[in-house]
């Protein structure tokens, strides 16, 4: 049947996650730090999805599909609140060995610059000049307990959440890394899909850069594990 269903644009997506939270069935996730639509019969065509989508990204059409299927929606939603839930909002509480704070001499702190966040760090700051970069997301910092000697040690860091800011940070980034000498980046972000947007963003911004440069890509677990440095 034709009928009206959402159609994403991905070149525009920047992977921020709004538009599959604001969707109430289900039928938007993220693949690889883009938005996908899953299911033509788990999309209503009523576009909840469309204000919360930052970039403009989501539009509709008219084609064929096929027809919204409520029963499958609601047993999915029944499956998933039983099964699974967010990864990246899951409760979760870890349990770490011996309960008191470590006794050893204060460790100093390794952040070389200020400000920190992505969206209010300027452009053409001197010390971006020759600066090896880390880009950080938000909750690495408290899952990865010793972020500042094995990352932040010898970088500047700029930190950010691609769920939580309503910003396209490729934007951001593209203008630093083409305006400034950064001699290299090492992305920090956590298991979470979430986090494919920051990822996704900083290749992007490398890209538009017309700059070659080297990207590390680490991935923290939630129980502060290094799973992936590539």
């Amino acid at each position: 049947m034709k009928r009206r269903i959402i159609q994403i644009d991905e070149e525009k997506c920047n992977g921020c996650g709004a538009c599959a939270k604001a969707c109430h069935e289900g039928a938007i996730a993220m693949v690889d730090g883009k938005a996908k639509l899953l299911r033509d019969d788990y999309c209503d065509g009523l576009g909840d999805c469309l204000p919360a989508c930052p970039m403009d990204a989501i539009h509709f059409v008219e084609r064929e599909a096929a027809a919204y299927n409520e029963a499958a929606v609601l047993a999915a939603k029944a499956h998933k609140a039983a099964h699974t839930g967010c990864p990246g909002a899951r409760m979760r509480q870890m349990h770490h060995e011996g309960d008191a704070p470590a006794t050893a001499q204060k460790r100093p702190s390794q952040l070389s610059q200020w400000p920190c966040q992505i969206k209010l760090a300027p452009v053409n700051a001197p010390y971006f000049d020759g600066c090896e970069l880390l880009v950080a997301a938000d909750c690495t910092a408290y899952a990865y307990a010793s972020i500042h000697e094995d990352f932040m040690h010898g970088k500047m860091t700029l930190i950010g959440c691609p769920k939580l800011d309503a910003v396209d940070y490729s934007q951001k980034l593209a203008a630093i890394f083409a305006q400034n000498d950064v001699r290299s980046v090492t992305l920090l972000r956590m298991e979470v899909p979430c986090c494919g947007g920051l990822e996704f963003a900083a290749k992007k911004a490398i890209a538009e850069s017309g700059k070659e440069l080297s990207l590390r890509v680490v991935t923290i677990s939630i129980e502060g594990e290094i799973l992936e440095d590539a």
